[in-house]
């Protein structure tokens, strides 16, 4: 077996055991939990220290994972998800279907999410299921080029660490697609003169 799928089972097992694994993603380094194991999700706020009424992100392997999550796909949220930066660095925010989320999203009215571009993120997605990834940081500080570093600066340690490097350290840029008009929220990866031209072609 390869070291990376020997990564990606210990991944699985730790997430799926209601662990926190800490990885690199297609941008910054990122801290991964299921969203339906409490205890993990709790642990990632401990480890950002980040307030809790700041709702985690969310990413998903494909559009069907965000339907399934309650989430309208309005026009423009269509249109973002068919862009070249879907996988990508950019996020969407849209409104949900309350009738229709699953329990760990109970209480909420929206999510942002994103698909990577990232072969193992998508495994873990594609296997597991939509997962909760925020950047490796304490909460409003930059986020550290390593894991060695991520370590020496979060509030605590994860369960599983993959060691390596961020691909990038420009967050992904932020659509809320349920502004209407949308609305860019972040500037990151993506232009903004890419997204509004994007935002135009779907409000045509």
């Amino acid at each position: 077996m390869s070291t990376a799928s020997q990564s990606l089972d210990h991944a699985k097992s730790t997430l799926i055991a209601g662990g926190v694994v800490l990885l690199a993603t297609d941008t910054v380094l990122g801290l991964v939990a299921l969203p339906s194991h409490a205890n993990a999700v709790d642990k990632v706020f401990d480890l950002k220290k980040r307030p809790r009424a700041k709702n985690l992100p969310i990413m998903i392997a494909n559009a069907d994972q965000l339907v399934a999550l309650g989430g309208k796909l309005t026009p423009t949220a269509t249109a973002l998800l068919c862009s070249d930066y879907m996988p990508g660095p950019l996020t969407i925010a849209v409104e949900l279907d309350l009738d229709a989320t699953p329990d760990w999203l109970s209480g909420r009215d929206e999510c942002a999410v994103r698909i990577p571009d990232d072969a193992f993120l998508l495994s873990l997605l594609t296997d597991l299921g939509p997962l909760l990834v925020t950047s490796a940081n304490l909460s409003g500080q930059d986020t550290p080029p390593t894991t060695a570093q991520a370590l020496m600066h979060l509030n605590g340690a994860p369960n599983y660490v993959i060691h390596g490097s961020a691909k990038s350290q420009i967050p992904s840029s932020l659509v809320n697609c349920r502004a209407h008009p949308a609305k860019i929220e972040r500037v990151g990866a993506v232009s903004a003169a890419v997204l509004q031209a994007i935002l135009e072609r779907s409000d045509a």
